[in-house]
């Protein structure tokens, strides 16, 4: 069964569960759980407008047609590309979805930090970082020079 991720204004098909669910992102099933999201009529318009070859609306006349205009559109998206590419998503527990997580917080973490949550050697981290995050995930990773030392951050992905 394919379900969708929202992200913001941003829509996502996916064949399987994404392994990691970040904070503020919804995942919809089918119509019911569209309609029972707590998104609002302007929030849910604003996803339809985002949708690709989606007429621009101003607004939705009601939740329930708003549900089962996004739901049919959804069905037509492409299924995320990094699923396609075969790039298989890390399994939810697991010590790279774990530092995928550290890495999603607004503050980032350290090679250290990442050391003391895995119990990973340097050089693991660091290959983690460029061998599976960046090229096998495609995953944008950020880094920057501050107080605690250097702390890499992974940028918010851009939805198809």
């Amino acid at each position: 069964m394919m379900l969708y991720v929202i992200r913001g204004d941003s829509v996502t098909a996916h064949a399987s569960p994404p392994a990691i669910i970040a904070e503020g992102e919804l995942v919809v099933q089918s119509i019911a759980d569209i309609e029972a999201s707590g998104l609002s009529k302007a929030e849910l318009t604003t996803i339809w407008n985002a949708l690709p070859g989606a007429t621009k609306l101003a607004k939705f006349k009601d939740r329930k047609a708003a549900a089962q205009r996004l739901w049919a559109a959804f069905a037509e998206l492409p299924i995320d590309p990094e699923r396609v590419a075969g790039s298989p998503a890390p399994r939810a527990g697991s010590k790279q979805a774990q530092v995928i997580d550290l890495f999603r917080r607004a503050e980032g973490a350290t090679v250290a930090e990442v050391i003391a949550a895995t119990g990973w050697q340097p050089h693991t981290v660091r290959g983690i970082v460029s061998g599976t995050l960046k090229k096998k995930l495609g995953l944008t990773v950020t880094s920057a020079k501050e107080e605690r030392g250097r702390v890499y951050r992974i940028a918010a992905q851009a939805a198809v």
